[in-house]
């Protein structure tokens, strides 16, 4: 029997229980991988209290990295052996083994941990997509990033400086300002002292910027949207504060602002397109030019106290489990 974490109810990380779990062989197209490292993302959590939701039971979980132990009828990107991590695919990654559809799974290169690796599966193809694709940057740029010290954060503050570009970044304490500007954020506004949009227009000398990446939705879209120049953009990518609502008749009194709310599935496929981010993101980490290790580490019994972490924004950089 397979270990796994599972809940029958939304509600807060007390619903989490590990359960006993029957894997049994994959079918064709599909792999069992036994994982080593298993992220936790904040969408987990969006899982666990409905606001995306589920059919439950159910399992939690979208990325892991560990090894491939059996393959089924006709399954030929990956074999018995080989490390693999995964983002997309069904829920269920808070587990000791499960089966995924093949296809789904990106081998690790040589030189690339498995603990490194859990830290970049949906986080640093996160970074890679908005930076390179929904919004592409080239060099030059100013822009603003907000939680600029969190799991995906941290990476953006080291690929901005890879491609030349000025990153502001938002955090809420001054230790965590220390982290993101070690990692390559050019400016930090501390958010529980300082002013967004104020800052950002003294750093521009008034002129705002082409674009804000903002990740915690609710409490940050007005200082978002003051942020920004004329026909600048907002990428939305979260809502960790609660949901975003814009009144559109808002955009044009702003500067005709363009918003969208970008999903990575719509950016990872199909599997070519998904190898081909994954392999930009670890010729950056094989280069020496992202570092990244997990910030916190919890059993995966503990799965609950990890979540408690996160909401409490006690966190820094990437949250795993390890089976």
């Amino acid at each position: 029997m397979a270990k796994a974490i599972r809940f029958a109810a939304t509600g807060g990380p007390e619903v989490l229980r590990l359960e006993d779990v029957e894997v049994g062989e994959p079918g064709p197209g599909k792999a069992r991988v036994r994982h080593s490292h298993v992220a936790v993302n904040f969408i987990d959590i969006y899982f666990r209290t409905g606001r995306y939701p589920l059919k439950l039971p159910n399992g939690l979980g979208s990325d892991a990295v560990g090894v491939v132990e059996a393959v089924g009828e006709g399954v030929t990107v990956v074999r018995p052996g080989d490390r693999v991590g995964y983002l997309l695919g069904p829920q269920g990654a808070y587990s000791d083994v499960r089966i995924m559809p093949a296809d789904v799974l990106i081998p690790l290169p040589d030189g690339v941990s498995d603990s490194t690796a859990a830290t970049l599966m949906m986080k640093g193809m996160t970074a890679q997509y908005l930076f390179r694709q929904v919004y592409p940057l080239h060099g030059g740029e100013t822009i603003l990033y907000h939680a600029a010290a969190g799991g995906v954060g941290l990476i953006a503050c080291q690929w901005a400086r890879a491609l030349g570009v000025t990153m502001i970044g938002t955090v809420s304490t001054d230790e965590k300002a220390e982290v993101a500007k070690a990692n390559g954020c050019a400016h930090v506004i501390v958010t529980s002292r300082e002013s967004i949009p104020e800052r950002v227009k003294e750093i521009t000398d008034g002129k705002g910027v082409p674009v804000v990446y903002d990740s915690v939705g609710k409490d940050t879209l007005m200082a978002s949207l003051d942020s920004l120049r004329p026909r600048g953009s907002l990428i939305s990518n979260g809502t960790t504060s609660g949901p975003v609502v814009i009144d559109t008749a808002l955009l044009a009194a702003k500067g005709s602002i363009w918003v969208t709310r970008p999903a990575m599935v719509h950016y990872a496929t199909p599997r070519a397109k998904m190898l081909e981010m994954a392999t930009e993101l670890f010729d950056l980490v094989l280069t020496g030019k992202i570092t990244s290790e997990p910030g916190q580490v919890f059993a995966l019994a503990n799965a609950a106290a990890a979540h408690q972490a996160l909401e409490g924004r006690k966190t820094v950089g990437a949250t795993v489990l390890l089976p």
